[in-house]
């Protein structure tokens, strides 16, 4: 699931984007409200991490500009605690609000939360199940079941598994797979990809009938069926 975190500290938005990337989430983040807006407008999130005071444009502004064509779940932050202003902000379209300072616990279960809410509304072609063959995925509860059985996968394993089925039949390249998974540059001098699918296929094959995960040679690796 991708998230955009739109805050201007610095080490607070780092802090967010490695916490919410070790629990599975592929996440962008902006540290001001122009490149927050452009970001939100031109890509798909499942949600946004929306701080209420931001250079450039405010939190309410942005929001304001949001909701005008998107509908995307927004979390708002802020160092605000008047009642006042909580209620502005959901009157301009936040779906909840968290004050700062704020356990990371605690954001993750709204996030979740909001996840779950936004599920059965959203749009066809943005479907929170996913499956292939005897394979099924729950984007938002973080469940995988294979052949009926539950797959246990670390929160890594689950985003890669999900990358691949949301692009099943697609041959995805090493780089590819390192940005949208772990949101790095990739090293081909590294084989952090290449370990993090042998472990992943220890799961999702090795005690299932029929392999879905497949190597394509000097291109990548392919999720999908094939006939043998």
């Amino acid at each position: 699931m991708k998230l955009l975190v739109i805050e201007d500290e610095v080490k607070l938005a780092d802090y967010l984007r490695k916490g919410l990337t070790e629990e599975g989430f592929v996440v962008d983040v902006a540290h001001n409200g122009v490149d927050g807006l452009h970001l939100a407008m031109e890509s798909d999130y499942e949600l946004l991490v929306l701080d209420g005071m931001l250079p450039g444009i405010d939190g309410l502004s942005l929001l304001t500009a949001l909701r005008q064509s998107k509908q995307t779940p927004v979390l708002m932050l802020t160092a605000r605690v008047r009642v006042e202003d909580r209620v502005r902000g959901l009157q301009s379209g936040a779906d909840d609000y968290l004050i700062k300072p704020f356990a990371f616990s605690e954001l993750l279960a709204r996030i979740q939360g909001l996840l779950r809410r936004a599920g059965p509304a959203r749009a066809p072609g943005s479907a929170t199940v996913l499956g292939l063959a005897d394979l099924e995925i729950d984007l938002v509860r973080r469940k995988a079941m294979r052949a009926g059985r539950r797959l246990d996968l670390t929160a890594q394993e689950f985003s890669l598994l999900a990358l691949f089925v949301r692009r099943q039949g697609e041959v995805l390249s090493r780089t590819e797979i390192a940005e949208q998974v772990w949101d790095m540059n990739f090293d081909s001098a590294t084989n952090v990809v290449d370990v993090a699918i042998r472990r992943l296929r220890s799961k999702l094959d090795a005690p299932f009938e029929g392999t879905l995960l497949h190597t394509v040679r000097g291109m990548g690796y392919v999720l999908e069926v094939r006939n043998t």
